[in-house]
């Protein structure tokens, strides 16, 4: 495969090459300046909901395995389980609380 042309050394990029790459920085640029920061913020509140949701799941669950576990050992039904629920429920929702109190402190600063 012979071209007419000669060959440029292989440690020497055409220049071509460079103008392409200030393009595309540019273009990057521009896209980024376009998106805003608003793309992170809305990902990690995102993040934070979930987060919070999954501990008052994971709160209510605990308690009501714990209230479950101990009806069947004590023969109490069902009074335990409503009692652990109603604190694996109060659980959740202080931590969460907590969350978000440290979310708007966190905010300020």
């Amino acid at each position: 495969m012979t071209d007419d042309e000669p060959s440029q050394p292989p440690d020497k990029p055409p220049r071509d090459l460079g103008d392409f790459g200030d393009r595309l920085r540019r273009a990057q640029g521009e896209r980024e300046q376009s998106q805003g920061p608003a793309s992170g913020v809305n990902s990690r509140g995102m993040g934070m909901a979930f987060r919070m949701a999954t501990e008052l799941v994971a709160a209510l669950l605990v308690g009501g395995g714990i209230g479950w576990f101990l009806d069947r050992w004590l023969e109490t039904r069902p009074w335990l389980l409503l009692v652990f629920l109603a604190l694996g429920m109060a659980a959740g929702t202080l931590n969460a609380f907590r969350e978000a109190k440290r979310m708007e402190g966190s905010g300020d600063g």
